[in-house]
């Protein structure tokens, strides 16, 4: 509902253009509860409340639009999306979902857009000005454009017939030709599901199937309950119902044979066994005990259920852990670490800063306690005040006590890959730099790790692969290399230098992130600290951890943490 001034207060000259948008969110939205508020924060919608960023006082023309883009954008988001389809069928990989959730936005906006050209304006001044603002005009490189935005907006193109907005032209230049050459037969599929959610989300995974990216789709999708509804309404029998949706589901195989052709063999695999589970009445009265919409997704990584994967290692006779002192002599080590101290120059003070605090953090956790109502010990003066109430009542003393203070060792795993050269991986030896001279004046101890491979694109492990005959499925043919930089038992003054490594020229190639966490934590669990935590420091590139079979549950949820959210995937050949 609108907001009006209270008393006293008169209305700001932005008060009828909340009024306007919110009647209008909730009019196109269809939604009469909609709540809309205006804030300095990013744009939101959440349920039955949206939020949108505050006007400007000073409204001109392009404000207005871009707010009412803004607005619209929501609304048709509201009239036009089932959540419960978007789980069912969104892809279970992270770029895929993104371009997933992006083509979804674009055709809830095709929908208004060649329904009402006041909102179709409006949208095209909403996209003008977030492709402006995120500076998407000097894009030159794929590297910098997102995938998710240019095939949105080549979508749209393709329902609307709008061409992109001139702020986001270099962005779907940059990718037109590879999407156009991969995918461009499937955006007919498209433009003829456009006002069915379900199937244009089909068609969606077709696209990405065609676009390489059908390992990351996941397990088949259910069939619709609807689709099912007329066969199974007066059918009772167990037997009866278990045959009808068999016959169901050879009926569905045939249009999605092109879009599971692309998908990899765990996909193919899952559905086997979804197939095979629904013979049984156990499995039918676990599926019905599910909640509506909920979509059939691995539980790994956090899990109590053994983890099953396909990732395999070719041979580990040439990978290596090893220390800076075997890789680089003591002069150059010098010289590297003369060169990232320059790097450090201006953030002497804060090391001091931040170890103080972080000194008075852990020490205010440790040792001291007390034991009160004692017959002896010192004085409790809080409760001399018995005397006067109850003079029969004794003394009470109380006693300091020492508790055990769990100690604690860091683990820092750094990223040493070529994606992190230049500024990212002098941040990262700066990062641990800074926390393992301050952990170490806290009295923590800290292990240094970093990790990499000893060549491109394989090294002995792909050569001795190509002279047994290129094997099937070989797994990782990469020759990891492990660099112990600090052990946790070194004092700092020892293997400062070392650092000084992760500057050279050409130690940085690929990584296997998966195996360097496992390794690191192995590690860890050998300490004998009571606490123990693993911080790793990497870019965030296009890929996810492979996983790792040792790291349970529980190290994840509690003593383990890592700051890395997206890592190099394991190269492999086939």
């Amino acid at each position: 509902m609108a907001v009006k001034p209270g008393p006293g207060k008169t209305a700001t000259p932005t008060e009828p253009l909340k009024r306007a948008i919110g009647t209008t969110m909730r009019a196109i939205s269809g939604d009469a509860d909609l709540e809309v508020t205006f804030a300095t924060d990013r744009p939101s919608l959440s349920g039955h409340r949206a939020r949108l960023p505050e006007p400007p006082r000073r409204l001109t023309a392009a404000d207005i639009a871009v707010s009412r883009g803004l607005a619209d954008s929501m609304a048709l988001r509201l009239a036009s999306h089932d959540p419960s389809v978007h789980r069912d069928l969104c892809p279970e990989g992270q770029k895929a979902r993104a371009i997933f959730e992006a083509v979804e936005q674009a055709r809830c906006e095709a929908l208004g857009a060649k329904a009402m050209a006041g909102v179709s304006s409006n949208l095209e001044a909403m996209l003008e000005d977030r492709y402006f603002r995120g500076n998407f005009q000097e894009v030159r490189e794929q590297a910098d454009a997102p995938l998710e935005d240019a095939l949105a907006l080549i979508v749209r193109e393709k329902l609307t017939g709008k061409a992109p907005p001139p702020s986001a032209r270099a962005l779907v230049d940059l990718w037109r030709k590879f999407v156009e050459d991969k995918a461009g037969g499937d955006f007919d599929r498209l433009a003829t599901t456009l006002a069915s959610q379900r199937d244009f989300a089909r068609a969606v995974r077709h696209l990405l199937t065609s676009l390489d990216m059908g390992e990351e789709l996941g397990g088949e999708p259910e069939p619709a309950e609807d689709d099912q509804e007329g066969e199974n309404t007066e059918e009772t029998d167990n037997q009866t119902r278990g045959d009808s949706e068999e016959d169901e589901a050879s009926r569905e195989s045939a249009p999605q044979e092109q879009e599971a052709a692309g998908e990899d063999q765990e996909a193919g695999e899952s559905e086997t066994e979804a197939s095979l589970a629904e013979d049984t009445m156990d499995e039918e009265s676990a599926e019905d005990s599910r909640d509506a919409g909920e979509a059939r997704r691995q539980e790994l990584p956090f899990t109590n259920l053994p983890p099953v994967s396909d990732y395999r290692v070719y041979t580990t006779r040439f990978d290596e852990v090893t220390r800076p002192e075997d890789l680089c002599d003591a002069a150059e080590l010098d010289r590297l670490r003369g060169y990232l101290d320059k790097q450090l120059v201006n953030l002497q003070g804060a090391v001091a800063r931040l170890a103080n605090r972080l000194q008075r953090r852990l020490m205010a956790q440790q040792n001291r306690g007390w034991d009160f109502d004692l017959e002896e010990g010192l004085l409790d003066t809080a409760r001399l005040t018995r005397v006067v109430t109850d003079p029969m009542q004794p003394l009470a003393f109380k006693m300091e006590r020492d508790t055990n203070f769990r100690d604690t060792v860091v683990t820092l795993l750094l990223d040493n890959s070529g994606s992190m050269r230049g500024r990212p991986i002098t941040v990262a030896a700066a990062c641990a730099d800074i926390l393992a001279r301050t952990l170490e004046r806290c009295g923590v101890k800290v292990e240094i790790l970093g990790f990499t491979t000893k060549a491109w694109k394989g090294g002995q492990s792909r050569e001795a692969w190509l002279a047994a005959g290129k094997p099937i499925a070989p797994g990782r043919l990469n020759d990891l290399r492990h660099i112990v930089y600090k052990a946790a038992d070194a004092p700092w003054r020892r293997a400062r230098r070392n650092l000084g490594l992760m500057m050279r020229e050409g130690l940085l190639k690929e990584n296997i992130d998966g195996e360097a966490l496992d390794w690191a934590h192995k590690r860890l669990l050998a300490r004998p600290e009571n606490r123990k935590i693993l911080m790793m420091i990497s870019d965030a590139r296009r890929s996810t951890i492979p996983p790792c079979r040792s790291i349970p549950a529980t190290i994840w949820n509690g003593t383990c943490a890592s700051s890395s959210r997206r890592s190099r995937r394991a190269r492999r050949w086939s």
